[in-house]
């Protein structure tokens, strides 16, 4: 079943089941989906976007919730601190399992060894290897830093 099918099957059942919470979850998801769309056909891509590029979106809409989660926490609003951490909750049970740090090694090993990177110049080649294969499963900010680390120290 693709990604869009299990959220929308996942829409239907939060309205039987009666929870407001995730069903406005849900439909926030379902909305930044259509507006990636819409854009999408303006390029001239009449399908829209695929599964690779919801599931970037949502990892989009992970980091964003917790970034405003901080910000909540930091200035004393834990009632809504809360409610973005609920809603990340329903966002990564559509994202594929986060690989554990030695997983994210062993890919950038595979990713530098695959583009044939030898210095920092080529990070980009190994970052776009990296996103093709691993959208959603690793947070790109951190392994910017370890792709950069890699390449420096050969």
């Amino acid at each position: 079943m693709d990604l869009r099918t299990r959220i929308n099957t996942s829409v239907k059942q939060a309205m039987r089941d009666k929870d407001s919470a995730r069903l406005s979850t849900l439909r926030l998801i379902n909305a930044a989906i259509k507006d990636r769309d819409i854009a999408a056909r303006g390029d001239g891509n009449e399908d829209g976007v695929a599964d690779d590029e919801v599931l970037a979106i949502l990892g989009k809409m992970v980091k964003q919730r917790k970034d405003t989660a901080k910000t909540y926490e930091e200035g004393g609003r834990l009632d809504l601190a809360e409610r973005e951490l609920s809603e990340i909750e329903v966002i990564e049970e559509f994202l594929p399992r986060p690989l554990s740090d030695d997983e994210v090694k062993g890919a950038i090993d595979a990713a530098v060894t695959e583009t044939g990177a030898s210095s920092i110049r080529d990070m980009g080649r190994v970052m776009g290897a990296l996103k093709a294969k691993y959208t959603g499963q690793m947070d790109f900010g951190a392994v910017g830093g370890m792709v950069k680390d890699r390449l420096s120290n050969g």
